[in-house]
């Protein structure tokens, strides 16, 4: 009783922190904490999210939710890669004004590709989206994901460290059958931005 007690406590406080952080409570935090418990799931975060958002800021957001969402779809995960995938549409049409030309909605068919057949489509959204030096970073973060390649500098081992941490992310997310939520970014609080998103999606759905 007090363990369950514990574990809502715990899951309470990183909701919360998650809200003020991005404006939703991820269906994967009780999964974690039901996965870890209330102290190894305080642990993993304290030892993780501090380095995981900094690597946001160090690598700026479209870097970084694009090495998320290619993670995430090397490894099957359709929650962690729509997080991401959203962010980076909410992202781009914040900066470019336009809709990114991936619909994070359509990433379950990306499931299950080959390295090659995943990153040769990374390719393509990513010129269309004019994005084109974006594709050397596709390579780098699929070749660590792999374990085909080693870090060898600082930025990649920040890569390397997202690959550990949505690892686990990943398989928690696949294992409990977490459903897509929102944008894991503060974008995702723009609340103009998401009604702007949602009214060209609908227009280009037409």
């Amino acid at each position: 009783m007090a363990g369950r007690t514990l574990d809502r406590v715990m899951v309470g406080m990183l909701e919360a922190c998650c809200r003020r952080l991005w404006g939703f409570a991820p269906a994967m935090i009780p999964k974690i904490v039901g996965r870890k418990g209330a102290f190894g799931a305080l642990g993993w975060f304290v030892a993780n999210m501090p380095r995981y958002l900094l690597s946001l800021y160090v690598l700026g957001p479209v870097r970084f939710h694009l090495a998320g969402m290619a993670i995430s779809l090397y490894n099957d995960c359709v929650y962690c890669a729509f997080g991401h995938g959203y962010a980076l549409e909410l992202v781009y049409l914040r900066d470019k004004g336009r809709l990114f030309p991936l619909d994070a909605r359509t990433l379950e068919d990306w499931l299950h590709l080959e390295s090659r057949q995943l990153e040769d489509r990374l390719r393509a959204v990513l010129h269309e989206a004019g994005l084109h030096a974006e594709s050397m970073w596709v390579d780098r973060t699929l070749a660590l994901a792999s374990g085909d390649q080693q870090p060898v500098d600082g930025t990649e081992a920040r890569l390397a460290h997202m690959v550990r941490m949505l690892g686990t992310m990943n398989r928690i997310a696949i294992e409990s059958g977490c459903v897509p939520d929102q944008a894991q970014n503060p974008v995702n609080k723009n609340l103009v931005v998401k009604a702007r998103h949602s009214e060209l999606r609908a227009a280009a759905s037409v």
